[in-house]
């Protein structure tokens, strides 16, 4: 305890001298760090933040040393987290890379494959992106098509993904293909590759919110070396599998975003616009519904808290990302819709003269939250989750 009261001291403050002023602040999109060969560092010091935090392996603090990481015990690495949320530091580097795919390389790849890609994932010099999904296989992920031919000295793919988050501006794709065509689950293979690679082609999609996160992504005669298969051929299903539980467990720690506490509060935009009654929001239905979103939220923070805790601890807290999963798409698509309708008519602009950029924004983010019961496993399939590995149900016959 001595020891792990001391490594607080020095965490503390080596924080309070290395963390730049700019860097205590809410998190605004413009300024997030995703890394990758394209980076473009909207404010300086988020570089000067990421380099010294890579340079003591905190932006991923419990991965081994050999591989770049910070080498800290779960109990420290729980520390630090505490340590840099005390005094609102932001996260150095979003990464598909550190939340999703190296958990698993860490796992499942060969000691070559992790020297080669771990260490870049922490420097944030290499950006992920994930192919997943197909146009035929989405909540039956197993279902895929993507065909992987083994050439000998090369993998042949061709086939296509949709909904690849970022596909636009990722360096690299860790990929589900088809080895086996005579086998469903044990005929899946996980393979990562260059998107620079010849025959590799994405187009963004166009939602309704008007933004374009997500992409199609086709492959034809797509060649890459053997040694990037990671695991055994045909037994991608179990790397499939636990880099979803590593997703579903990150897009429920945000909230979707619930954890940047920046700008107004639900309950600060509806007394604007709703108006006030002794300090309280004037309309007592709006209120009471404000108010249990409000509550709502705060329990699903103290709740990701404890989950975070516990797996770091290095308990199985698997099945449970599905349920926080469903609960964060939930709670989201709760909050923005209460925002826009305590805006009322202001709350429908689009764009043009009339509306002010937040409502504007407001109006965006209650569109895009829609899609937040899909990506990351459905809610349908989570809850099927849910049933079957936490309340134990059986199968209908």
């Amino acid at each position: 305890m001595a020891d792990l009261e001391h490594f607080r001291a020095e965490t503390h403050a080596w924080l309070e001298a290395n963390c730049p002023a700019s860097m205590r602040t809410p998190m605004v999109e413009e300024e997030v760090v995703w890394g990758g060969r394209n980076q473009k560092f909207v404010n300086p010091d988020s570089k000067v933040w990421l380099e010294r935090m890579v340079e003591k392996g905190w932006t991923a603090p419990a991965w081994p040393k050999e591989y770049g990481g910070g080498g800290l015990s779960k109990a420290e690495a729980i520390v630090l987290d505490q340590e840099m949320k005390r005094i609102n530091a932001r996260s150095p580097l979003a990464s598909f890379g550190i939340w999703m795919l190296g958990p698993v390389l860490l796992e499942y790849a060969n000691e070559e494959q992790k020297k080669k890609f771990l260490p870049d994932i922490v420097a944030g010099k290499t950006r992920w992106c994930q192919g997943y999904s197909e146009p035929g296989a989405g909540s039956d992920l197993a279902a895929l098509q993507t065909k992987c031919e083994d050439k000998g000295d090369h993998w042949l793919i061709n086939g296509s993904k949709i909904w690849t988050s970022y596909a636009n501006h990722a360096d690299w794709i860790f990929c589900l293909v088809r080895t086996d065509f005579t086998k469903k689950h044990e005929g899946i293979s996980f393979v990562l590759f260059d998107m620079t690679t010849p025959g590799v082609e994405t187009r963004p999609i166009l939602l309704i919110s008007g933004s374009s996160p997500f992409c199609e992504t086709f492959f034809t005669d797509v060649k890459i070396p053997k040694d990037q298969l990671v695991g055994t051929p045909g037994k991608g299903w179990d790397i499939a599998k636990r880099l979803l539980q590593y997703e579903r467990q990150n897009i429920s720690a945000t909230g979707f975003g619930a954890d940047r506490n920046s700008g107004p509060t639900l309950a600060d935009i509806a007394k604007k616009y709703v108006g006030t009654k002794d300090g309280a929001i004037a309309d007592g239905d709006l209120r009471a519904r404000v108010t249990k979103s409000m509550m709502y939220e705060q329990a699903f923070m103290l709740t990701i808290q404890r989950n975070t805790e516990l797996a770091k601890a290095g308990a199985d807290v698997g099945p449970a990302t599905s349920i926080i999963k469903y609960a964060a798409a939930k709670m989201n698509q709760t909050k923005t819709e209460l925002q826009v309708e305590a805006m009322g008519h202001q709350g429908l602009g689009w764009e043009g003269e009339g509306f002010k950029p937040g409502e504007i924004m407001s109006t965006r983010a209650m569109l895009r939250a829609k899609g937040n019961s899909i990506e990351g496993g459905t809610s349908e399939v989570n809850l099927n989750v849910v049933a079957k590995r936490v309340l134990g149900l059986r199968d209908h016959q």
